[in-house]
């Protein structure tokens, strides 16, 4: 089954502008935050679900806050991804970080 959910990410260089932007993405819009990942090099992806406009502007205050601590790598919104995408989500529990 298809989530029609928007996906939204933001890549930070170090943990603390990822959880900077975390923290921001779920206060500034009504956004589900899914997992993070570890890509290496420093390098940090979080991601968040929401309809199309609260995860846009979820992904944008989450650039501004990660901007002011740390390093802001990329910012991405996929507005209605593929099912299949699902598959290579992190979830919060731990796997895929």
């Amino acid at each position: 089954m298809e989530n029609l959910q928007a996906l939204g990410m933001i890549e930070t260089k170090g943990l603390v502008g990822s959880i900077e932007a975390a923290d921001a993405m779920v206060k500034a819009a009504n956004v589900h935050l899914i997992g993070k990942v570890h890509v290496g090099g420093g390098l940090v992806t979080v991601m968040v679900r929401g309809d199309v406009g609260a995860v846009k502007a979820a992904v944008d205050a989450g650039a501004a806050a990660a901007s002011r601590v740390g390093e802001l790598i990329s910012t991405h919104v996929i507005p209605r991804p593929h099912g299949d995408v699902e598959y290579i989500l992190p979830t919060l529990d731990g796997s895929n970080q």
